[in-house]
């Protein structure tokens, strides 16, 4: 599989794990803020083919400071680790354009569930 497709289902999980923790792309753009890629890094384990089905896992990392960190692990049914994927974000100010100083404040104000993103 090409390596794009590791980063597609890495944002993916990311963005669900947003949905279910209540927090929408309505709910942010409504409340002013954006989740910003900062920096990615993917350790290829094993190879992923078209049809293998996976589980991507989202672990957030509230550092302080205005960024966080997000590991994901993309397994296989059987339990094989196929990729690691380590990533640097922060949540920007839509009107000003810069980061916010305390982006895991900002976003539990938005959550309904915030403790599925570790808050």
């Amino acid at each position: 599989m090409n390596q794009a497709v590791y980063l597609q289902y890495a944002e993916h999980a990311r963005w669900e794990l947003l949905q279910a923790a209540g927090i929408g792309g309505e709910k942010l753009i409504s409340g002013g803020i954006g989740p910003v890629v900062l920096e990615t890094n993917i350790k290829y384990r094993r190879e992923l083919r078209g049809g293998d089905e996976v589980a991507v896992t989202c672990e957030f990392q509230w550092d302080g400071g205005k960024i966080f960190r997000i590991h994901q692990e993309m397994r296989k049914l059987d339990g094989t680790v196929a990729a690691e994927v380590e990533v640097v974000l922060g949540i920007m100010d839509l009107t000003a354009r810069k980061l916010v100083a305390d982006p895991g404040e900002r976003l539990r104000a938005l959550a309904e569930q915030p403790d599925l993103l570790g808050l």
